[in-house]
């Protein structure tokens, strides 16, 4: 449904984007993740048609968002920065983002108590938007760009700022979207939130794609049936001392301090391993094992740690 291909951006003398291969189908949750700077506002601006590549071809359906305006009409989004009037009732917003959106008269009231359904917001209808809960606005917002029925939706952030409670309904929404056959593709510090949601991931950093798959499948590929041991060290190992941890499968991140590995073991073996890092001279400042996730697969792979 949407098709990035090789698609770079440089803004000045800087590259934003690197050749970034990136793809949604119809009834697939894919997840972008990175860094504050990394690209991800601006890929999400290029695939829907706001900003032009300076190499690589977008598809939105078979057709290109940018030069062709009524392909646009296929796509829908959820900015990070709430777009909603306060000041008027969740009704008269449905209302003007509907008629915003083309949608023909006779059909809008349909449309907006759909809306209101979806959202669970149908006893706030008459209510003024600014009295709104977050998770409340966070939902209206996000079915304010359902109302012309697009075929892929992109989600900027879309529980920044919202309670637990309000993020579970947010999540209940975008899989019940899922379910619909929509092709969804959202931006999400919440690592937790890529992991249950996701169908694939895509780590986006200094604007070139690093890693991408299904969560569970790239933890497995790394940890297998293992945990995670990481360890970070109040000095940076001498050369001889990480040659000693290299032997025990341990990796480090570029910053040196922390070693991260796949045990076979369980969460006992804590104080087999400190042991080890005693005999080995090392001064340990943390020292845990864990549950993999994909903080712990990024790291392993790229050999940075992942600051979101």
């Amino acid at each position: 449904m949407l098709q990035l291909q090789q698609i770079s951006k440089n803004l000045g003398d800087r590259a934003v984007l690197r050749s970034v291969d990136l793809s949604v189908q119809a009834g697939e949750l894919v997840v972008l993740l990175g860094p504050n700077g990394a690209g991800k506002t601006t890929l999400l601006g290029t695939a829907c048609g706001r900003i032009a590549p300076d190499a690589g071809a977008v598809s939105l359906q078979g057709e290109n968002p940018r030069s062709n305006p009524q392909a646009r009409s296929a796509l829908g989004y959820v900015p990070q920065d709430l777009a909603l009037y306060p000041y008027l009732s969740v009704e008269e917003n449905l209302q003007i983002f509907g008629r915003m959106m083309g949608v023909a008269r006779a059909d809008l009231a349909q449309r907006v108590n759909e809306a209101l359904r979806w959202s669970t917001l149908q006893d706030r209808a008459a209510h003024r938007v600014d009295t709104l809960s977050g998770g409340m606005r966070r939902r209206l917002n996000i079915v304010a760009s359902l109302l012309h029925q697009p075929s892929v939706l992109m989600l900027d952030e879309p529980t920044v700022g919202v309670d637990v409670n309000a993020r579970e309904r947010i999540h209940e929404l975008l899989r019940l979207l899922r379910a619909q056959g929509l092709g969804l593709l959202l931006t999400t510090h919440d690592l937790t939130q890529a992991t249950t949601l996701a169908d694939r991931v895509v780590f986006l950093i200094d604007g070139q794609v690093r890693l991408a798959g299904a969560p569970r499948q790239l933890i497995e590929q790394i940890f297998e049936d293992g945990k995670e041991l990481l360890a970070t060290f109040l000095q940076p190992p001498s050369p001889a001392q990480a040659e000693q941890l290299s032997a025990r499968d341990l990796q480090s991140s570029l910053s040196g301090l922390t070693w991260s590995g796949r045990v076979a073991g369980g969460y006992g073996d804590v104080g087999a391993w400190s042991d080890v890092f005693e005999t080995l001279g090392l001064a340990v400042a943390e020292l845990r094992i864990r549950e993999p996730n994909l903080e712990s697969v990024f790291l392993r792979v790229t050999g940075e740690e992942l600051k979101l």
